[in-house]
């Protein structure tokens, strides 16, 4: 399948990314993937090419870059060590807040492609991903018609930008995918999401896959079920069958 790599200008400066396109004539609906916290390597870019393989134009950022030069790390390698001295700068150097701004410029480059149908497009977010894909989703809700979070830790707090504060701008149709085994959505967080999206009236599906555990849908990740893994890409295809392909 074709991959691109490009830099997207935004107002923090240059951010590296990928486009993975499906191989043929276009165009196709394109959908903005945010990756997690282990940031760009070959895994999320199997994961990207998975989507595109389904139909879409598929914008990979690497939302740490403002960090600076990185990696690329190896999962396996990080959870034996100190996880978050490794990870906990990169992730600092992001957030709900600065991913949903830099959306508005990566919105900008894809209307610029001829390769792209449409303006209304989808948003997944894979760990830390699922909530920065909620959050730009519902910083333009005009432009997302769905958005999927696989993982997504910490989606709502008592912190000021939690995503679970932001569902009532939402416009999209919402897949949330949770494991029953992951500290960092319990089910009180579950709950106070799912209130929070009955009481916008935003149309959603909330899953819990058994046995899993965060991280489950990454291949490069000690933890990956490929058998939850499959379940998942059914459940994102569907939701984006729906929503982009109509």
């Amino acid at each position: 399948m074709p991959t691109e790599h490009t830099t997207i200008r935004t107002r923090d400066g240059d951010c590296p990314a990928h486009v993975v396109s499906p191989s043929g004539d276009g165009p196709w609906p394109a959908v903005i993937f945010y990756g997690d916290a282990g940031g760009m390597r070959p895994a999320m870019l199997q994961m990207a090419g998975r989507l595109a393989d389904a139909g879409h134009v598929v914008l990979l950022p690497d939302l740490f870059y403002r960090y600076g030069p990185y990696g690329p790390l190896v999962p396996k390698d990080v959870f034996k060590g100190d996880v978050m001295a490794i990870l906990g700068p990169l992730m600092a150097s992001t957030g709900t807040d600065k991913a949903a701004e830099d959306t508005g410029a990566f919105l900008a480059y894809l209307d610029m492609r001829k390769d792209v149908a449409g303006t209304r497009i989808g948003a997944v977010g894979f760990c830390m991903g699922g909530g920065l894909a909620i959050a730009a989703a519902a910083t333009y809700p005009e432009r997302f018609a769905a958005v999927a979070s696989f993982h997504g830790g910490n989606l709502a707090t008592d912190a000021p930008t939690s995503p679970h504060r932001l569902v009532p701008r939402l416009a999209a149709q919402v897949y949330i995918a949770s494991a029953d085994k992951d500290d960092s959505y319990p089910p009180s967080m579950a709950t106070c999401l799912e209130d929070a999206l009955t009481k916008a009236a935003v149309p959603y599906r909330a899953e819990m896959y058994p046995g899993a555990s965060h991280g489950w849908m990454v291949p490069d990740f000690p933890v990956y079920d490929p058998d939850a893994a499959d379940r998942g890409w059914d459940a994102m295809r569907a939701l984006f069958d729906r929503t982009l392909h109509g």
